[in-house]
């Protein structure tokens, strides 16, 4: 209890820095979904979405892509120095096939720090580097956990990634499970993968308006989800794998 009263104490006598200013994305804008490798973006492109490890679009909004709720394929050996921070049944890494994405565990107090602290690096190198927010994929990773996680137990992760980004100065987005108003979180703006396929775009749009970056990729979807949403929010249609001169086309 004494050191929280004593930083509660600082922050008053103003000893202690304030947070940067946090700035979501603005709305209705044309994005640019990059995470399969950087390229220069459209003319008419105000947002561009990268993966952690590429650099930022000068003169653009930029979003820094980092998976906080599994393991990128290519980074196993990272994970397999911290094995217990790895979801497992029967002793075996819980796997999200579509990907072949380890999950995390998130099941404990303890392991949430932990975690935390790692992907709060990751998140303060996106600062470092210049890019305005941060989206934390797979948040809706207990749907694939064989029942080991629970929603309860993603919301209070969620929230720890919320606090570090912001005290970064970092947006952070809500990336996916339409279900959840993640406004009640602290989430500034959301990322929708195929929300036009699965007609879960209005969820997202009465909790952040037009602050909802939207991804499709097949091509009746993104008509689709252009004939409604196309004047407000922001749509691209990319192919699957995002491959950076794979297709691109906006409403």
């Amino acid at each position: 209890m004494l050191p929280a009263l004593l930083v509660g104490l600082a922050l008053a006598l103003g000893s202690m820095p304030a947070a940067p200013p946090v700035t979501p994305p603005p709305g209705g804008v044309d994005l640019d979904y990059q995470l399969g490798g950087a390229v220069p973006p459209a003319a008419t492109v105000g947002i561009v979405v990268r993966d952690r490890r590429a650099a930022p679009e000068p003169g653009r909004y930029n979003v820094c892509y980092v998976n906080g709720f599994q393991t990128q394929p290519d980074e196993r050996r990272r994970w397999r120095r911290h094995p217990g921070l790895v979801l497992r049944d029967g002793g075996r890494p819980v796997v999200d096939d579509a990907w072949g994405e380890w999950l995390l565990d998130i099941r404990t107090g303890a392991k949430r720090e932990r975690l935390a602290r790692i992907v709060g690096r990751w998140l303060d190198g996106c600062a470092q580097a210049g890019y305005d927010a941060v989206e934390i994929d797979n948040l809706d990773s207990f749907s694939r956990s064989h029942g080991l996680l629970r929603p309860g137990h993603a919301k209070r992760y969620a929230r720890l990634l919320i606090a570090r980004a912001h005290a970064a100065g970092l947006a952070i987005a809500q990336k996916n499970w339409a279900d959840l108003d993640g406004r009640s979180l602290g989430f500034d703006f959301a990322v929708a993968e195929e929300c036009g396929r699965y007609d879960e775009c209005g969820r997202y749009v009465a909790s952040y308006g037009d602050r909802v970056l939207v991804v499709e990729y097949r091509a009746r979807d993104f008509r689709r989800a252009c004939a409604v949403y196309g004047a407000r929010l922001g749509i691209v249609l990319r192919d699957r794998d995002l491959t950076p001169g794979g297709r691109r086309a906006w409403c």
